[in-house]
């Protein structure tokens, strides 16, 4: 006899709205995870009394009100609006690229001046099919924006130069022509108050959980655990990666505390520069409004991914868009499998995308 209807590989997003659904309709689920913590990578570890993104900076947005209302029911959001900082060289730019960001570049002061240098850069490269990722930003942008604010970090997030990259990472840069800092266009926006672990612990408050857990020597050694699994792990890993690894980019955080009450006044700064080795500082305090008096600060790196460390973003190339369909087609054969989240469908999602697609999941299978 199966012990759980349910066995969830990943404590992260995906698997923890599957449990807290599955449990509400009385199915009995089991959640493991190999880390030592729950709440995969929005996991939020107190330091100094600052709630740390331990993975990179997490901010929930959304224009989908069933998401926004769906969320809140675990934890109040305070009203974070997130607006970045880049820096070039000595000089400091608002994002996303808007009026504030023009008119501290060009010394203008009007839309329409800045739509008339932007065309005039677009002009003098005339390019009318990019080959590459710098001929579509040069084609989209101009200039100035794509060599102070686009070419650098790119090539540092990709690990390669822009010139080697598909022009279709790229689809479009947007300009807004109106003073506003706000990153995202989405209606709902915020931070959770005491960070977002204690949302993930609220939706497996109805579950077994096991950390420290390797799914492949647990499985081996309790074949007959549960009727299902629900693996939000990596997909290749699962079939022993007999069609050949996808590839990630990774991201590495060298995170200190400082002696000092605001170190940069801005939780997320951009460093847009190839020579400077990470791409932007995150001050955690921030997000929450924190009045701490000390500060943490982490600085993210990119870096190609190997085995055995963490997978971050899938490289959505024609390569491993392939290679995915052919692991696709096996998922698709396991009849007692479901695969999902970020690593099960080599797909990179924001936070509400995540639980769309895990309650759509679960309402298909219940």
């Amino acid at each position: 006899m199966s012990k759980y209807d349910y066995l969830i590989v990943g404590a992260g997003l995906f698997g923890a709205v599957f449990a807290y659904e599955a449990t509400k309709k009385g199915k009995r689920c089991l959640v493991i995870d190999k880390r030592e913590h729950i709440a995969g990578n929005i996991y939020c570890q107190e330091i100094e009394g600052i709630n740390v993104h331990k993975y990179g900076a997490h901010i929930f947005h959304t224009s989908n009100k069933e998401i926004w209302e769906y969320v809140n029911q675990f934890a109040e959001f305070n009203n974070y609006i997130n607006s970045p900082v880049a820096v070039y060289k000595d000089e400091l730019y608002n994002l996303p690229f808007n009026m504030n960001t023009f008119s501290k570049m060009w010394n203008i002061k009007t839309p329409k001046e800045a739509k008339e240098i932007i065309e005039a850069q677009k002009a003098e490269f005339n390019i009318s099919e990019p080959k590459n990722l710098e001929e579509q930003g040069l084609s989209l942008v101009g200039k100035d924006i794509f060599e102070k604010l686009i070419k650098g970090y790119t090539e540092k997030q990709w690990g390669r130069p822009c010139s080697q990259l598909p022009a279709f990472i790229i689809k479009r840069l947007p300009l807004r022509f109106t003073y506003d800092n706000n990153y995202f266009n989405d209606r709902f926006q915020g931070i959770p108050m005491g960070g977002y672990t204690p949302i993930v612990e609220k939706m497996l408050e109805g579950s077994d959980v096991k950390l420290n857990t390797d799914y492949f020597e647990f499985v081996r050694e309790n074949p007959d655990i549960a009727k299902k699994t629900v693996y939000t792990g990596m997909i290749d890993e699962f079939f022993g990666y007999k069609l050949g690894h996808l590839e990630y980019r990774t991201v590495r955080f060298e995170t200190e505390i400082l002696d000092e009450e605001n170190y940069q006044g801005n939780a997320v700064v951009n460093y847009t520069e190839r020579e400077v080795p990470y791409t932007r500082i995150i001050e955690h305090k921030h997000f929450e409004f924190g009045t701490q008096p000390k500060t943490v600060i982490s600085r993210e790196y990119s870096s190609e991914w190997k085995p055995g460390i963490e997978p971050y973003y899938p490289i959505n190339d024609e390569k491993n868009g392939n290679l995915f369909l052919q692991y696709r087609e096996l998922a698709d054969k396991e009849a007692n499998v479901i695969f999902g989240g970020r690593l099960g469908n080599y797909k990179y999602y924001d936070m509400d995308k995540v639980i769309e697609a895990a309650l759509e999941c679960v309402k298909a299978e219940l």
